[in-house]
């Protein structure tokens, strides 16, 4: 049987002040995996034992009080497709990169190991979402796309909270010119998101303020990020970057979550 400890978990103050609501972005601390997936790793996708993973999934799910039947989490391709979760997935993994849901006990979830978890909530309507945002998907639209489907279930964007969760920070994530140029094509005046790199071939580029930008276009108010930089803190947090950097060749994968309570 499953055993879970007090999993260590960092809280949004926006999330924790709403009724009605859990939430957690969970970090790499609390699980059984080892090596350089120690110790919370959720990836199904990573190199690490399938049954040390579900069995992480699982404390998880026991955390919320669920079971890993109610962990409703995308297998993530960088899209806008967001997917409503009217009940437990159970071991399905449809496609997408959100999951919306107006059904209490379902666990709304998001993997990252950089990329940016976004968790929403319109208490007023009891609408919740998970959303991961990369930078591709950040650019493309998942944020907005995720607002809309948790609109066609009776949410008003005006009454969303949306929180960022841990992801590589704007000291941590420097890219090439190219990356800057895209995205000022594609999102104009999006440059205002990238500061000058340790060489002038060279930008840091701003994901979570992007992020919280891309919420309030799509009308959500009250926005935060949880000011972790998973890059950079590596006791707390797995990184793809950092991971790449130190030629680890795999790593472990960050789960976000959030589920309205009966």
């Amino acid at each position: 049987m499953t055993h879970t400890p007090d999993l260590p978990t960092v809280q949004s103050p926006l999330l924790s002040s709403l009724p009605g609501v859990k939430h957690a972005f969970f970090t790499r601390q609390g699980g059984v995996s080892k090596g350089i997936y120690a110790s919370l790793n959720v990836g199904r996708g990573s190199q690490d034992e399938p049954a040390d993973v579900e069995e992480n999934r699982a404390r998880i799910a026991h955390w919320f009080g669920g079971g890993p039947e109610d962990l409703n989490v995308c297998y993530q391709i960088h899209s806008t497709i967001a997917i409503t979760a009217d009940g437990s997935w159970g071991d399905a993994r449809p496609q997408g990169d959100a999951v919306v849901s107006k059904t209490p006990g379902v666990i709304c979830g998001a993997m990252a190991a950089d990329c940016a978890p976004v968790l929403l909530v319109d208490p007023d309507a009891r609408v919740v979402a998970a959303a991961h945002a990369g930078w591709r998907g950040a650019l493309d639209g998942v944020v907005q796309a995720a607002v809309d489907r948790m609109v066609e279930l009776g949410a008003n964007p005006a009454n969303i909270t949306g929180v960022v969760g841990p992801c590589i920070g704007p000291k941590s994530y420097e890219v090439g010119l190219d990356f800057l140029h895209k995205f000022e094509a594609d999102c104009p005046g999006s440059g205002r998101f990238f500061k000058p790199g340790v060489s002038e071939d060279k930008r840091f580029f701003d994901l979570p303020a992007f992020v919280l930008d891309r919420l309030e276009t799509a009308g959500v108010e009250r926005r935060e990020w949880v000011g972790r930089d998973t890059r950079a803190e590596e006791e707390w947090f797995f990184s793809n970057r950092r991971a790449f950097l130190n030629n680890e060749g795999d790593y472990g994968r960050l789960l976000s979550a959030i589920m309205l309570e009966a």
